[in-house]
């Protein structure tokens, strides 16, 4: 028994309490008379009810952080797709507009092209998440709970920080504020508020443009492509582009990331109440070394909701955007470097070791895909995705190839696991095609239908509801109706693709607004984005290509932490062999834009 249940004194089975007599007068257990009473699960001093009530208690902890967790995870990406909109995509224009003119943006903004390459790149930065989220988040909702016993005159320790069994008297207020939490809305990935405006970035990009592509001088001449009304065409285009990354943005679930840290709060929390004290024994120094370096108001001025909450009120403008902080901050857990990885390596280092050991299973689960072993291309699959189970897209090759062994539950599964991530058509069709052969047309036609509103020229899952969905018998004034000229014929079966999407239920597209100049050829021209391979920490030189595009040379380094003379470990060799070997590594700053021609 833990030594603070240590003062509890046992019953038996029938609760009359228990005495011990020791010695030589041959005195035994002796029943004392028990008058029963009310229990109360906070105060009942039974072992039992003691381990109930903090159980109870511990969980209702446990639950509180995971929901400031998405919450923190929804705020921060936010502010993180806020400051991409500032820095990265400004960059981007000005590589589109290089190739395609001016207006190319405007009339280009949402194409599939520009939607994939920032689902790749929003896909990588959300595999960071639990790095990157949970441990801040974590500090800042032991910091809520530390000002909220402050605030009601509980102990804490100055080492050991607060413990969990001290909140017992308070515990249906602390109750009160997960229903709390549990009662706000969902978190979702949208620009805030108080966050500031494009205008400086239109200004910065104007001026590049000016510089690079119009009149220096009267002697200079300008480029063919760019128009007096250019300005126009380059605001409207990045305004279009920036609205586009957040509709990409909204189909990923923040619910479905930080794996590790649900796994603690939902499975391994401890139910022997402890499970507080430890995070008050990490958690309690930093605590009070920020409250000696910052200041901290006293007493019941103190907030409830801690530093970092961003369920109330956390809307300063100086938020700090943790995806610029480096993943220094601990190292392996021990099960980590009993599977070869070095005790020293940062936590950046250990997410490219598993991103490059979980592509290169996926790169022999594809050559196999591709033999038609599909039974060896699950085992690749499925081991990637325990190496790296933060991208959904090993679920869905996963789903992939259960669909061609006729496995339809493992199918579903697999893609229902990749949609609590991020909603894809993709995910989408293939669960569709599965319930389809489970017999379950209903949900595979809700799924069809969501596949639809994502991408309306999905022709191959149109097919597939059309399927589900027969169409109506023809009337004998509908068949006798034969000769029709050529141009008749076109406008009926424009009219009839527009009955069928009705009759599908699915909804009309809304036409996207067009924009207020007229489309030149340039606009017309086709653009495609490749991503770079290697990974993050990279080493590069930068040189131009013909098209006058900068390109980055890969040169493998450990985030420059290797010296001359030094040598590598085991575990950095295989990174570099692996980089040699694979892989595209997503990213705001690792692509070039091409002509598709």
């Amino acid at each position: 028994m833990p030594a603070k249940y240590s003062h509890v004194k046992k019953r038996s089975a029938s609760g009359v309490l228990k005495k011990e007599k020791n010695g030589s007068n041959g005195h035994h257990l002796i029943k004392e008379a028990y008058h029963p009473r009310t229990p109360s699960p906070h105060i009942d001093r039974t072992i039992t009810q003691a381990m109930s009530a903090v159980s109870q208690l511990e969980r209702a902890i446990a639950k509180v952080l995971l929901i400031r967790f998405e919450h923190d995870i929804a705020r921060l990406y936010s502010t993180r797709l806020y400051r991409v909109a500032l820095v990265y995509l400004p960059t981007f224009v000005m590589r589109c507009v290089t190739l395609g003119g001016p207006g190319w943006l405007a009339f280009n903004h949402d194409s599939e092209e520009i939607k994939d390459f920032f689902r790749a790149a929003i896909s990588m930065d959300m595999r960071q998440a639990g790095e990157r989220v949970a441990t801040k988040s974590v500090l800042w909702s032991y910091t809520a709970l530390r000002h909220f016993a402050v605030s009601n005159d509980v102990t804490i320790c100055n080492k050991l920080g607060l413990h969990s069994i001290r909140l017992l008297p308070y515990y249906p207020a602390l109750k009160t504020h997960l229903e709390t939490l549990e009662s706000t809305p969902l978190p979702l990935i949208t620009k805030l508020p108080h966050l500031g405006t494009l205008d400086e970035r239109k200004e910065a990009l104007e001026h590049a443009c000016e510089l690079k592509f119009t009149w220096a001088n009267e002697i200079v001449p300008a480029h063919p492509d760019w128009d007096d009304n250019w300005r126009e065409k380059l605001q409207y285009g990045y305004e279009k582009l920036t609205q586009t990354l957040w509709r990409v943005a909204r189909e990923f679930d923040v619910k479905g990331y930080g794996s590790v840290l649900r796994e603690k709060l939902t499975a391994k929390w401890c139910d022997c109440g402890c499970s507080t004290d430890h995070l008050g024994e990490v958690c309690e120094r930093t605590v009070r070394e920020e409250e000696e370096e910052n200041g901290v108001r006293t007493g019941k001025q103190r907030e409830w909701d801690g530093r970092g909450s961003s369920i109330y009120g956390w809307e300063t403008e100086d938020e700090e955007d943790i995806w610029e902080v480096d993943l220094d901050f601990g190292g392996p857990d021990p099960d980590e470097c009993a599977g070869g990885i070095d005790s020293d390596m940062t936590i950046g280092e250990m997410m490219e070791y598993r991103f490059l050991k979980a592509e290169l299973q996926k790169e022999q689960g594809n050559s196999a895909f591709r033999k038609g072993d599909f039974e060896t291309a699950v085992l690749f699959y499925r081991k990637a995705h325990e190496i790296e189970s933060e991208l959904p897209h090993y679920q869905l090759n996963l789903a992939a190839a259960h669909l061609k062994l006729h496995n339809w539950i493992e199918a579903e599964n697999a893609c229902t696991a990749a949609l609590k991530q991020h909603r894809s058509s993709k995910g989408l069709f293939r669960r569709a095609k599965a319930r389809r052969m489970l017999e379950r047309p209903e949900e595979a036609i809700q799924d069809l239908r969501a596949v639809l509103r994502l991408q309306p020229t999905n022709h191959e899952a149109l097919a597939e509801l059309m399927a589900l969905i027969p169409a109506p018998s023809k009337s004998p004034e509908d068949l006798g109706h034969t000769a029709q000229s050529s141009s008749s014929r076109q406008a009926k079966r424009k009219e009839s693709d527009a009955d069928v999407l009705r009759r599908l239920g699915v909804p009309k597209p809304k036409p996207s607004k067009e924009p207020p100049f007229v489309r030149t050829i340039p606009d017309q021209r086709k653009l495609k984005i490749h991503i770079l391979p290697g990974a993050e920490g990279f080493a590069t030189d930068k040189k131009m290509n013909p098209n006058g595009n900068k390109i980055n040379h890969i040169k493998p380094s450990r985030h420059g932490k290797e010296k001359a003379g030094t040598v590598k470990s085991l575990n950095a060799r295989e990174i570099d062999r692996m980089r040699t070997e694979c892989v595209s590594y997503p990213g705001w700053d690792r692509y070039v834009v091409k002509k598709a021609d």
